[in-house]
């Protein structure tokens, strides 16, 4: 049986992201590049529908990795700095790896 990409286990769980208040979650990193190793996290660019608390977004970045199966390292587009921001940016909008909950 096929292993499912991590775009596919979080299609499965729209709904409850979208509950989450989850506008759009984009992959960037060594995962989208094909590099991610076995130990390799999985980087999450989220932009959320409406203000969340910052438990919540760790509740989130748990959740998402007990989903995934790997660690997470979940950032907004705000939290981004220069010189990463644009780079992380056209990663995640040009690596076709996301989801619009």
């Amino acid at each position: 049986m096929a292993t499912k990409t991590p775009m596919e286990i979080l299609r499965s769980h729209q709904t409850e992201l979208r509950e989450a208040g989850v506008k759009s979650l984009k992959l960037f990193g060594s995962m989208v590049r094909g590099e991610a190793g076995p130990e390799s996290d999985i980087d999450i660019l989220v932009e959320f529908s409406r203000p969340i608390g910052l438990l919540a977004f760790v509740g989130l970045k748990h959740r998402l990795a007990e989903l995934l199966g790997r660690p997470v390292d979940l950032v907004t587009p705000e939290a981004l700095k220069s010189p990463l921001r644009d780079g992380i940016l056209n990663e995640a909008n040009n690596a076709n790896q996301g989801l619009e909950v």
